[in-house]
Parts: structure tokens; C-alpha cells; sequence
């Protein structure tokens, strides 16, 4: 029988006589579905089934170890009240003696015998009803179980019904919620899964064209389809890194960082990037303090408030890029988890533009959301922003009007220590090993493995391999020459962090270059990061890697 079938059927328990028999005849005569018990341990076990109704003659009460059944009331979900018929004698209490068990049994409606047909049918159509209504509120409100209760059992004051309502709004405004997630996750199918498959098709098409020209022998012109999937593979890694960084997970380098001149040296990017009938005006505070943060990272924000800017104003107009010092207090930053009051260097980026209503504010931080259309914005440039401003102790902030354009200001941390001393850099270490010169290379992926390998021996270093830190330690402890460790960050078993870690146990001094595609607690370098440890994230190039390589070393 389906879960249906037994959720609205009568339970019958009348072991003296015809009444059970009776009884569902005149069920089954008005289309409704029932079952016959023989004693009450056969009701408990019917009951545990599902029931609409239970239908109990008084004697049956009488006697018998009634513990199981109101048992099984009382562990009634909160939205449950389970319609008990009684069939009592005509007559008081004496004559009906198990009529006291009503309170006990709850909902309990009692019908003298004999009984007209009618009115049996009456009772239970009039039960099954409230119970069908029970079940269609335990669908609406299964995650509200505790209001449901209340619901049930007090609407007696107009306090109680203000509760109710406020708990339905809360119900409403998380259904609200759980839509918006299901409409980034469209925009996600929408927008990143188009850019993805257009840039692995750059990739893959690229490749497959340069295997059949060199099947053919031909060579020429090889040049542009290395550089078409390469361009495709960068976009791809820029994705990545957008995803990494609205979700607060990107690997960060953060420094001192002297914000005007960053912006000044960005200057003709930045007017190569809007239309030349939108005038480009940067206001520089004179006296800016120095911000701490990531320096690539603070660039990628700011092409992309630019870019957004140039999109909001089609017909031209004025886009400004201002910096300042600003002081927040504590009244502002009780408002945001990750703010400690104080002072903060705010680059803010300004359009006269479109503008944007409230409804559009509310939402442009979240992933994946934009308005434009499908193929022309994954909705990751603010996200990627606000992630940014938030991995780096800061914040950022949108004011808009519509028809009067945007502002849109990052805050990040003033810097509170010695400025570094900038050294000079020596970029003639030559890229070639000597003596004989060994890197040890730990990482998971072969490809990875395979491709670090061969371009180290392409230069000339010796080079030892390791899938994990389990195979690696026993080349610590032997007489092998390692001049360098390259590993991976997030190593299956014991991480990279700690393999480095017992390998200066071994060999004291041991520099550490750290390779990750993404890794949680490598996400702030200078908490990660020791003496001789450098870090790169994945995809990197070979020209970095092998500079990498060779500074180490040499230092």
C-alpha cells in the first residue's frame, strides 16, 4: 500500500461484536479505504504505518496495556494531531468507562452506539479533512516545526499572531535567499561555463591544429597558434583567479604599497580601456599615506572599476579616479566584521553615467550576478573586488543614483611599519644550474611533475621527483645534494607547508619555492611564509619558474 493509501485510512479496532465489520462497510460504501485490527498491539503496528483516523470501540480500552498507543501519540510531530472516534454505550461515565481515557488520546470525538450510518460518515469526513490539512501544512512548514506548534495550539491573542507572522517572513525572506543562490548558480551555467568553453576551445583547437601541421611536416606560421591557445589558457587562469578572489581564497602578497604611484603607472592602460569620448580625470591626494595590500590584486580592481565605469556611460561622459586618507571610526566599522577602527587609503572610482536603483546595489556584490547579457559578463569583477577588500582587512562601498552615475570606494589598511628599504635587483643571475646544482620537486600531478621536470633539465639542474611528502622524506634523510625544494602546497596526506617543515629538520637552511593552485591557509603569505620560503601560483610560466629557481639558488 503507497504512502498515500495508509496516510488517510481508518484504523478500526472493535473486537466484541459487528461494530467493526459495520463500520467498514460503511467506509468502503462512501469511498473510503480502512483496515480491521484485532487487538491494540495490532493497532500500534498498523498505526506506525500512517493513519488518517482512528476508529476505537470503549471496551477495547478496557484491560489493556495502553502505553504503546499513547506512546505513539505523544511522539506526534509537532504538526500532527492524530482524529480519534470513540465508540461509547449510550449513557454516563459508568456505562462508558474508558471514556475517561479522552484526555489522554487528544483529539477525540465520541459516538454513542447505536449509531446512525450518516453520522459515522459525517465524523470521519469531517476527520480526514482536518487531517489532509495537517499534512499540507507539514510540506509548507517542515523547517518550521516550532512555529508550527504554536500555530497550532495559540491564536488566542494578537501577540501570538504577530509571532506567527514574524516567523512566516523569516521562512519567506531564507526561500528568497535559497532563490537567489539557485539564480547565481543560472548565471554561473550562463556566464562562466560559456567564457570556460570558449577559452578551451582556443586551447584545444589550437593544439589539435598544430598537431596536424606537424604531422604534415609543415612549420610555418606555428607562431600564432601558440600564441591563440596561450592567450585562451591566460583568460582561463584570470577566471580562476577572479573565482579565488571573490570567494576570499586567492594566495596574497601584501606590502606597502604607495597607491598614486600605482595608479599613475597604470595611467595609459587605463585611458586605453575607455572610449575616447569619456574623459579621463585622476584627482591624487598630495599627501596619501602609504596602503597595505596586494599590488597585482589592487591593479586588477582597478581595471575593473574602470571598465564597469566605461560600460555605465555608452554615450561618454567623465570618469574620475580620485585617492584620499580617510579615518574610520568605530561607529562605521561595528557595521562590518572585518573593519578595526582606524586610518585606511581609499581609491574610489566615479561615473556620470547610467546609475544604479537600490534593488541592483543590494545585489552587485554577489557572484555571478550582472545585467548584462549572457556571453558579455560573468558578474566576478565586484565580487572579485569585494572578496578583495575583505581578504585584505578592508572594505568597499557603492553609492549610485540612477540617470546620475557611481561611486564606488575601496578602503584598505594603512600601513603601520617601517617602509622596506628597496635593494637592487640583480637580473643577470644566469638562468643556466651549475655545479652540478639539484632540485628536488614534490607534486601530486604528473602533468605538473613531468613539465617542471623537464624544463629544469632542460637547463641543466639535476632533479629528484616525489608524488607526495611520504616519498620525499626519505630523500631528506640521505646524502643527496638538494640546493632547492619546489612543492606543492596542497600535497595529499601531509601538506607541503609541513613537509618543508620537517625538511629543515634534516637540512637546516633549506630554501623552499611553494607552487599552488589553491590552498586555504596559504591565502596570506606573510602568515605562511618563512625566511627562505617564496611562493607562485598555479598556472604560472617558465620564464617565472626558472627566475624563481635561479634567484633562490643564487641567493
Amino acid at each position: 500500500m503507497t504512502q498515500a493509501a495508509t496516510s488517510e485510512r481508518a484504523i478500526i479496532l472493535a473486537p466484541l461484536g459487528r461494530d467493526s465489520q459495520i463500520a467498514m462497510m460503511l467506509l468502503k460504501e462512501a469511498g473510503f479505504d480502512g483496515v480491521i485490527c484485532a487487538d491494540l498491539p495490532h493497532l500500534c503496528r498498523e498505526l506506525e504505518q500512517g493513519a488518517g483516523l482512528l476508529l476505537i470501540s470503549s471496551e477495547a480500552l478496557l484491560g489493556s496495556d495502553l502505553e504503546p498507543l499513547l506512546g505513539l501519540i505523544d511522539q506526534q510531530p509537532a504538526w500532527s494531531d492524530l482524529p480519534i472516534v470513540l465508540l461509547t454505550h449510550h449513557g454516563g461515565p459508568e456505562q462508558n468507562p474508558a471514556s475517561r481515557f479522552g484526555p489522554q488520546l487528544g483529539n477525540v470525538t465520541f459516538l454513542e452506539r447505536p449509531f446512525h450510518p450518516e453520522t459515522l460518515i459525517s465524523l470521519v469526513t469531517t476527520a480526514l479533512r482536518g487531517r489532509r490539512r495537517q499534512y499540507e501544512a507539514r510540506d509548507r512548514l517542515v523547517d518550521l516545526s516550532q512555529s508550527e506548534l504554536r500555530l497550532q495550539n495559540t491564536l488566542e491573542t494578537l501577540e501570538q499572531q504577530v509571532e506567527e507572522r514574524t516567523a512566516q517572513l523569516r521562512h519567506n525572506e531564507e526561500v528568497l535567499r535559497q532563490s537567489q543562490k539557485m539564480e547565481a548558480v543560472g548565471q554561473l551555467t550562463g556566464g562562466i561555463a560559456h567564457d570556460f568553453n570558449n577559452m578551451l576551445t582556443g586551447i584545444i583547437g589550437s593544439l589539435e591544429l598544430l598537431r596536424r601541421r606537424l604531422a604534415r611536416g609543415r612549420t610555418d606560421d606555428l607562431d600564432s597558434l601558440i600564441d591563440l591557445g596561450v592567450t585562451s589558457a591566460n583568460r582561463a587562469a584570470g577566471l580562476t583567479h577572479r573565482l579565488l578572489a571573490f570567494s576570499r581564497r586567492q594566495s596574497l602578497d601584501s606590502k606597502p604599497v604607495e597607491m598614486n604611484t600605482l595608479v599613475v603607472s597604470m595611467g595609459e592602460l587605463l585611458q586605453r580601456s575607455i572610449n575616447e569620448s569619456i574623459r579621463l580625470d585622476m584627482q591624487l591626494s598630495e599627501q596619501l599615506w602609504v596602503a597595505e595590500a596586494d599590488p597585482n590584486q589592487l591593479e586588477s580592481a582597478l581595471l575593473n572599476l574602470v571598465i564597469n565605469a566605461r560600460d555605465a556611460m555608452p554615450n561618454g561622459g567623465r570618469l574620475v579616479v580620485r585617492t584620499s586618507n580617510q579615518y574610520l571610526d568605530k561607529p562605521f566599522t561595528d557595521l562590518h566584521s572585518n573593519l578595526t577602527p582606524g586610518d585606511y587609503v581609499t581609491l574610489s572610482v566615479t561615473d556620470n553615467g547610467c546609475g544604479m536603483p537600490q534593488s541592483t546595489i543590494n545585489r552587485a556584490f554577489d557572484p555571478f550576478f550582472t545585467t548584462k547579457p549572457i556571453g558579455q559578463g560573468t558578474g566576478l569583477g565586484l565580487s572579485m573586488i569585494y572578496g578583495f577588500s575583505k581578504q585584505s582587512r578592508g572594505h568597499v562601498a557603492i553609492q549610485s543614483e540612477v540617470g546620475e552615475g557611481t561611486t564606488v570606494s575601496l578602503f584598505l589598511p594603512r600601513y603601520g611599519g617601517d617602509l622596506p628599504q628597496e635593494l637592487p635587483t640583480d637580473s643577470q643571475h644566469p638562468l643556466f644550474a651549475q655545479n652540478g646544482e639539484t632540485v628536488l620537486i614534490v607534486e601530486d600531478d604528473p602533468a605538473v611533475r613531468v613539465l617542471v621536470s623537464t624544463v629544469l633539465s632542460d637547463l641543466g639542474y639535476a632533479f629528484l621527483e616525489a608524488c607526495d611528502a611520504d616519498s620525499a622524506l626519505p630523500i631528506f634523510d640521505s646524502a643527496q645534494r638538494i640546493d632547492l625544494l619546489i612543492s606543492d602546497v596542497g600535497l595529499p596526506g601531509m601538506n607541503g607547508r609541513q613537509l618543508a617543515e620537517i625538511g629543515r629538520q634534516f637540512r637546516p637552511g633549506l630554501k623552499v619555492l611553494f607552487i599552488t593552485g589553491y590552498a586555504e591557509h596559504a591565502a596570506v603569505r606573510g602568515g605562511f611564509l618563512d625566511p627562505g620560503m617564496q611562493m607562485i601560483t598555479k598556472p604560472f610560466t617558465f620564464d617565472l619558474l626558472t627566475a624563481k629557481v635561479r634567484e633562490m639558488i643564487s641567493a
